[in-house]
């Protein structure tokens, strides 16, 4: 999942890419029509080129062109731009947050309840499936992960700043968010490394995700101004900012891939599916991380949905991927090999996730950890503009960080950008 915003000249490219039969990842075949094959669009940085090639050696003769067209976000603006005139894909994976603007549009994509969404919808976490259901009842997307919260850290390098390195011990420093900056203070003082990758999404996007109210509240009015849960957790990425403690490294970019090797940060706040981007970009320090409980010890920040484009040219194909990756069991097993916490809660008491250990990450039980985040969790509504709105506090966070902006103007100037970008 990135957060960064599409320049024009990537988002053109990616547009081109896909007009072209170019493939960013699996089968560069075209579909052909017979029911088993269709075009997959995805955003990058998590392994989708994995889950496909495990459908297509599970359902011999179907053929899967998979297109990764950028972050989350540059894919959501290609389908926007699709839906409006261009090609559109058989198959798109939008992101939680992206989700809203579409399901008010529920005419440009195929009610999944034609193909037996509505028969199934009760075997997903009930505030999960509500998401792309649509005012007419018409479902359009179908969940593939959620994200609950925890963080990964450096045992090694815990050691060597004399801090405590057993999970349940490191769990015991940061019952808050002061109490997690404040040992960021002790191991950069001990050490005189950066404490944590960046405070943008390391702080912000964990603490703003663990409260009911977010950016809208539960009626759909705009709050993201006047919501203490959004300036409580501004307020900590600022003074986690201001401690010294992050490398300045924003998730995803080149120089965070290759600081996590190096080990120029200790800490990063993983959202279940943040495991598989640590072993991808870090293969060398397997066995040298552990995961411990969030601050505040919930909450949950992403999740995806498979949605069907109303021109598809195969909707019964991209269907069947769909319903067969996507069921309880297949849940299961893929975050048995990704770590992408399941949507299905009938698994959350099987003992192949009870009992799921990681080995990269020294054994934890990452299944009782992550699904421990989501007990008793009550979600905030996501709105239409929940990805711009979180954009430009990101924005604000990073210039600070950055030693571009003020720490004190950073609010008002946040409010005033989002208010631009929404018109609200």
């Amino acid at each position: 999942m990135k957060l960064r915003t599409a320049t024009p000249v990537v988002l053109a490219a990616a547009l081109v890419l896909t007009a072209s039969a170019c493939s960013g990842g699996g089968t560069s075949a075209q579909p052909s029509g017979d029911g088993k094959s269709f075009e997959f669009w995805s955003f990058t940085g998590i392994n989708q080129k994995k889950s496909v090639e495990d459908y297509q050696k599970a359902n011999p003769g179907a053929q899967v062109k998979l297109t990764e067209v950028g972050s989350s976000v540059e894919t959501a603006q290609a389908l926007t731009t699709a839906l409006a005139g261009g090609k559109v894909p058989d198959l798109v994976l939008i992101q939680g947050d992206d989700l809203p603007k579409f399901v008010q549009q529920p005419q440009n994509f195929q009610d999944l309840r034609q193909y037996g969404a509505d028969k199934i919808k009760g075997d997903y976490l009930d505030w999960v499936i509500s998401q792309p259901t649509a005012k007419g009842g018409e479902i359009i997307g179908i969940p593939t992960d959620v994200g609950g919260m925890a963080v990964a850290y450096r045992t090694d390098l815990f050691k060597e700043a004399g801090l405590p390195t057993g999970r349940e011990e490191v769990g015991k420093l940061w019952p808050t968010w002061d109490a997690f900056i404040e040992t960021g203070k002790k191991y950069t003082a001990a050490t005189g490394k950066a404490f944590v990758d960046n405070a943008a999404t390391s702080v912000f996007y964990q603490a703003v995700n663990q409260g009911p109210q977010k950016f809208y509240d539960s009626s759909g009015n705009v709050v993201y101004a006047t919501s203490p849960q959004v300036k409580t957790a501004f307020d900590y990425a600022i003074k986690a900012a201001q401690a010294g403690i992050t490398a300045k490294q924003s998730s995803f970019s080149e120089g965070w891939s290759a600081g996590m090797s190096r080990g120029d940060f200790a800490v990063i706040s993983a959202p279940s599916w943040m495991l598989g981007s640590i072993r991808d970009n870090a293969p060398g320090t397997k066995g040298k991380w552990d995961v411990a409980t969030i601050p505040g010890g919930a909450g949950n920040w992403g999740g995806s949905y498979l949605a069907i484009p109303k021109g598809a040219a195969n909707p019964k194909a991209a269907w069947d991927y769909i319903s067969k990756t996507q069921s309880p069991q297949a849940q299961l097993a893929h975050f048995t090999e990704s770590g992408s916490l399941p949507t299905t809660p009938s698994v959350y008491q099987d003992a192949k996730l009870t009992g799921m250990k990681d080995p990269f990450f020294s054994d934890a039980p990452i299944g009782k950890i992550y699904t421990d985040s989501l007990l008793g969790l009550k979600p905030f509504l996501i709105g239409q503009d929940s990805s711009a709105i979180g954009q430009e506090f990101q924005n604000a966070l990073t210039n600070v960080e950055q030693g571009k902006g003020d720490a004190a103007a950073a609010w008002g100037a946040a409010l005033t950008n989002i208010k631009t970008a929404i018109g609200k």
